[in-house]
């Protein structure tokens, strides 16, 4: 297995403070706006995110995490079980404008099921999309993302892996790994 370095947390840093500036020029005050982290690594992009946009505009902005497990197309079709990750909406989504944030962004059916899963607290105003990595060339359905942190070519084989330190990495880094062909 070979890993290739795409963002250092440097570069992962300033990544994710570009990101926030793009949301703060979107959405002003984010009085009509919320944050969704997909479960189960969404949330963490999320939680740097919320925590940035609160420090920069001084705003109170809703934070929730989305699970998407029994909303996916492929739920009935694992051998074993799958375990849900806990859904916390603690607001309305009712005519709010929903950023939907996950790390990577890869064949679509994740964000597909999120929207499924959403539309139990509400019907969103707009619904917009972020994420850290968009693997492209992956896509199995129509979903591209509105704010994107790095895009990657990848092949199948490849995959994506994002560390950060709030999952117990020593420090945030984007990598890209190579299987072995055997």
């Amino acid at each position: 297995m070979q890993k290739k370095l795409i963002l250092d947390s440097n570069l992962l840093s300033i990544t994710v403070n570009r990101l926030c500036q793009q949301l703060i020029e979107n959405h002003g005050d984010f009085s009509k706006t919320a944050i969704l982290g997909m479960q189960p690594r969404g949330i963490h992009l999320a939680e740097m995110i919320h925590q940035k946009l609160e420090e920069t505009t001084g705003k109170k902005i809703d934070l929730g995490y989305l699970d998407t497990t029994f909303f996916r197309d492929d739920f009935r079709r694992r051998e074993s079980p799958v375990a849900a990750n806990a859904t916390k909406v603690p607001f309305i989504i009712e005519d709010k404008k929903v950023i939907l944030i996950d790390d990577v962004l890869y064949t679509g059916r994740t964000v597909r099921a999120a929207m499924d899963a959403m539309i139990a607290f509400g019907r969103p105003r707009k619904v917009e999309l972020l994420t850290l990595v968009n693997r492209k060339y992956s896509r199995q359905l129509p979903i591209e993302a509105d704010y994107i942190g790095i895009d990657v070519n990848t092949l199948d084989t490849q995959k994506v892996l994002v560390e950060l330190e709030a999952l117990g990495s020593k420090k945030n880094k984007i990598w890209l790994i190579n299987k072995d062909k055997q």
